[in-house]
């Protein structure tokens, strides 16, 4: 069949009227036109929403056996003869000295392969359940997990700039990650409600995502008395015994590089795992500062803190949940600013992927990095780099995965839309490549043949809807329309969106017993401390 405008034409004007009329029988005529057919295809058009994602390409390994053994090597060496100090914690220097290593002090040493024959009582696969069973997650094997960013004192916005985060702004990143099909975690502190008392504010941010999310969170690390406030409450959630059997949360734990385990941190991790609950340990490395400037010195560093640490959870108990961690970054050697988004550390976390699975250990790597301070181009091109960084990597579960700026200084309500947009895009990326009699389109070239066109075939009419991804904010009208428009740019657009999520969103049934019962332990906690406000 000859292509011709006409023909061309008369195809482009059947599918239009195929999504009128099935628009039209799915939802309420209260909308015509492109915008009903855009509002029928946001988010369900690609198949129902998934818990997480289970890859369907393989991980991007680019070290040989030679690389990785040298690596090993090194860091069994820092291990045997620099050592890790454990500090302000004697319980945790008791059970490594019971497991065989050297204490001297605060300082503890390994000979080589000790930490890897702790480590084997460790899960490679593990569950943490949310509340919604149907959002629990699968972390390790080829599941991903996609999360918001993490820890931010500030947030900012198009329209009010950078200002101190508040229990609002937190309850808004929730109840936006929850209204976004791309994230499977809620997450944890997606930023600092600096409004609220820092000794009390965890169990604000806690029962805010019990509220306001029905998915899986994180809890606190930053004292162990907070820890245990946090297993306290998902206890209260999900219930006592249920809670001792299965992990129902987790903290995120960082190691103060180089080779340095605060006792506050130590205590609070071996908490989580003595209640059967998981951790996720991450050494943060700037090269150049907390670690070598070299992408190998820096990742044999990285793994021995993590090793170490992973292996104190399973002294603590054996089979405890727990996700080998990295966050490897680079920085400006001219300032000694932190950078982020850089190609050294992206290319490294393929490294430490391999280094994870060697171990058989759930990974948490990369994420959606930048320096930028604003939703722009340096923005997404840092981001983009990162998050393909953690998804060729082999990362199980990524933090950060939205909302990071400034250095993750800053949360950012355009650049968490923006970056939702993203997640949404790997889902299919992930995916890989189906190669079947369908996706092969036979039936497409016995009808078509030399010099016809696809547009208007059955092949093309059966899938024109879930065909492609379909971005929420991206424009791909033509100049003129986008000028007539108002030349909106992606940041206005993000702007736009996450307002309008905010007025769409409805918070997931809790029940209402639960609800009094997490209130009134926060409100009896609360009463038996004093404000602090550092």
């Amino acid at each position: 069949m000859p292509v011709t405008a006409r023909s061309l034409l008369a195809s482009m004007a059947q599918i239009v009227d195929l999504g009128i009329a099935m628009t039209d029988t799915a939802t309420p005529r209260t909308r015509s036109g492109r915008s009903a057919r855009v509002a029928a295809r946001t988010g369900p058009q690609h198949g129902p929403r998934v818990p997480y994602i289970t890859r369907g390409i393989p991980t991007y390994d680019i070290l040989g056996e030679e690389g990785l053994a040298k690596i090993e090597a090194a860091a069994d060496r820092i291990l045997a003869e620099t050592g890790i100090e454990f500090r302000d914690d004697a319980e945790t220097l008791d059970l490594f000295r019971r497991a065989g290593a050297k204490i001297d002090g605060v300082t503890v040493r390994f000979e080589p392969g000790m930490l890897r024959e702790i480590l084997k009582t460790a899960p490679a696969e593990f569950t943490q359940h949310a509340r919604n069973p149907a959002n629990n997650v699968r972390i390790g094997g080829k599941n991903v997990v996609f999360a918001p960013a993490y820890g931010s004192p500030f947030v900012m916005d198009l329209d009010r700039g950078r200002r101190f985060g508040t229990i609002e702004d937190f309850e808004n990143f929730i109840k936006l990650a929850q209204s976004f099909p791309w994230f499977h975690h809620s997450g944890g502190t997606i930023c600092e409600p600096t409004d609220v008392p820092v000794n009390k504010r965890h169990m604000d941010m806690i029962y805010a995502h019990a509220r306001y999310s029905d998915r899986a969170f994180l809890g606190s690390v930053t004292a162990p008395s907070r820890v245990e406030d946090s297993i306290e409450m998902v206890r209260i959630l999900f219930g006592r015994d249920f809670v001792d059997q299965n992990c129902c949360i987790m903290g995120n734990f960082n190691v103060n590089s180089p080779l340095v385990w605060d006792g506050a941190v130590t205590r609070g991790m071996r908490a989580y795992a003595r209640a059967g609950q998981g951790c996720v340990l991450v050494p943060f490395i700037l090269g150049g500062a907390m670690g070598p400037v070299t992408n190998a010195g820096g990742i044999a560093l990285s793994l021995a803190e993590t090793m170490a640490g992973c292996a104190l959870t399973q002294l603590e108990r054996p089979g405890a949940p727990v996700v080998f961690g990295n966050f490897l970054s680079s920085m400006s050697l001219r300032s000694g600013s932190p950078t982020f988004g850089t190609p050294e550390p992206a290319i490294g976390s393929m490294v430490i992927g391999q280094l994870a699975r060697r171990l058989n250990l759930p990974l948490r790597c990369s994420g959606n990095f930048t320096t930028s301070k604003l939703p722009d181009a340096q923005a997404m091109t840092e981001g983009t780099m990162s998050m393909l960084a953690a998804v060729h990597c082999g990362a199980n579960y990524v933090l950060h995965s939205a909302g990071f700026l400034d250095g993750l200084l800053s949360m950012s309500y355009e650049k968490f839309v923006m970056d939702a947009d993203l997640c949404g895009a790997l889902h299919t990326y992930l995916k890989g490549v189906q190669v079947d009699d369908d996706q092969l389109a036979h039936d497409a070239f016995a009808e078509v043949g030399p010099g016809g066109h696809f547009f208007g075939c059955q092949h093309t009419m059966k899938h024109y809807e879930t065909a492609f991804w379909d971005s929420e904010i991206a424009d791909n009208e033509p100049h003129e329309k986008w000028e007539l428009a108002g030349s909106v740019d992606a940041a206005t657009r993000a702007n736009r969106l996450w307002k309008k999520k905010l007025e769409d969103y409805q918070a997931p049934h809790l029940d209402s017993s639960l609800d009094l019962e997490l209130r009134d332990y926060i409100a009896r906690r609360k009463s038996e401390m004093p404000d602090m406000w550092y």
